[in-house]
């Protein structure tokens, strides 16, 4: 989490084809990713699998260098000391090192910081508070937040003062909890998370999402999960958004603390076992592929993705049409679809039953294996389903 991404302004458009990435296990998928910070990071590791990545961040980082409540809290403790300090991300570590050496505070500021027990939720925050100068008391293996609070609870808190460098996210009953046992806790704000300049990606990510379009949405900051969840709301699409998630797209987040929101709309998200971009996309190798619908047509194994079918292992991609077609064949393997029922999973086809005729032709062709869907004279069309 060390560099702020910015939004590209040409929208959420799909920057790797299945067929340009290669066949990995991500091959034939779209996945959002909704990341702010390290979002070129998480797509380069999600195209290198095959992913086609559509990149919406739903929010922007504001670093408060010049503002008067980071100046007032690093003042108030140099001051007066604080028994602990709790550093939660490196990002925000260092930009608080910074913004004190831009006041000209900084040499007084580590001074403070090295008299005191300094708590590291993760390694990269280790990182960052050695590159300053300092060293660490202690950090947890499982980078929670959570097992730091259980630690300050077992030591003992009462008449304690805690500065807790916040990052921009809601610690959920940390601050609460401290001060309920007694401590006192100075917060350190240092950047703020707001919406996008350009909100157009968003929406435009919403819309797809909402056509499934997508396979997989990811969340690696809580603020994120609640700011698609609100711009949702605004457009009114928070129902369609919430059905999507729950049934038909994947929503993977980094931890627990990211999934907050999402749980509490009733929505079951994955989450890998270490809170690392890396696990994260693992995590999305198994899940995906793993969803994916197989048939075994005209002798062909057929796994139908998102975008994309692997044909005895030969993967193809099929236009959007093509695609409503085939999953709705999907849903009655080897039975006959009349044509009215293929009009209507067609999106926007109207009432033209040629348009079924013309999205037809373009699946058999992108599928390579014309076999594979039978017409039915003044029926409809099936899938050539192998007998048992």
């Amino acid at each position: 989490m060390d560099e702020e991404q910015q939004a590209a302004g040409t929208g959420p458009e799909p920057t790797a084809r299945a067929g340009e990435a290669g066949h990995g296990p991500l091959a034939g998928f779209t996945v959002g990713v909704t990341a702010a910070r390290r979002a070129d990071e998480l797509g380069t590791l999600l195209r290198r699998r095959g992913a086609a990545v559509l990149h919406a961040p739903a929010l922007r980082i504001v670093p408060l260098a010049d503002d008067s409540e980071l100046l007032t809290a690093t003042k108030e403790l140099i001051d007066h000391a604080p028994d602990v300090v709790v550093a939660t991300t490196a990002i925000g570590f260092r930009g608080w090192v910074e913004a004190a050496d831009g006041w000209g505070l900084g040499e007084s500021l580590l001074a403070r910081l090295r008299g005191v027990e300094v708590l590291a939720r993760g390694p990269k925050v280790k990182g960052a508070i050695r590159a300053a100068g300092l060293t660490e008391q202690w950090s947890p293996s499982s980078e929670s937040m959570a097992e730091v609070l259980d630690r300050l609870l077992a030591e003992g808190v009462q008449g304690r003062r805690v500065a807790v460098q916040l990052h921009g996210e809601p610690l959920p009953g940390f601050v609460e909890a401290l001060r309920e046992a007694g401590a006192e806790v100075v917060g350190v704000p240092v950047y703020r998370w707001l919406p996008p300049v350009d909100i157009g990606p968003v929406d435009r990510l919403l819309d797809a999402t909402l056509a499934r379009g997508v396979d997989a949405l990811t969340f690696t900051s809580a603020p994120a999960a609640v700011s698609l969840l609100e711009r949702a709301e605004v457009r009114g699409q928070l129902p369609g958004l919430l059905d999507a998630l729950r049934h038909d797209v994947v929503p993977a987040c980094v931890g627990p603390v990211t999934a907050l929101a999402l749980q509490a709309r009733g929505v079951d998200t994955v989450q890998p076992e270490r809170f690392r971009l890396g696990p994260l996309v693992q995590l999305l190798c198994r899940e995906l592929p793993g969803r994916a619908r197989v048939l075994h047509v005209a002798g062909c194994r057929v796994e139908i993705r998102g975008h994309a079918v692997l044909v005895d292992g030969d993967l193809r991609p099929v236009p959007p049409a093509g695609m409503a077609l085939l999953r709705a064949l999907a849903r009655r393997p080897g039975w006959v679809v009349a044509r009215a029922d293929l009009l209507a999973a067609l999106p926007g086809a109207g009432r033209d039953e040629h348009a079924v005729e013309t999205a037809m032709a373009r699946l058999r062709g992108a599928l390579g294996a014309p076999r594979l869907v039978q017409t039915v004279v003044k029926r409809g069309y099936r899938l050539a389903v192998d007998a048992p």
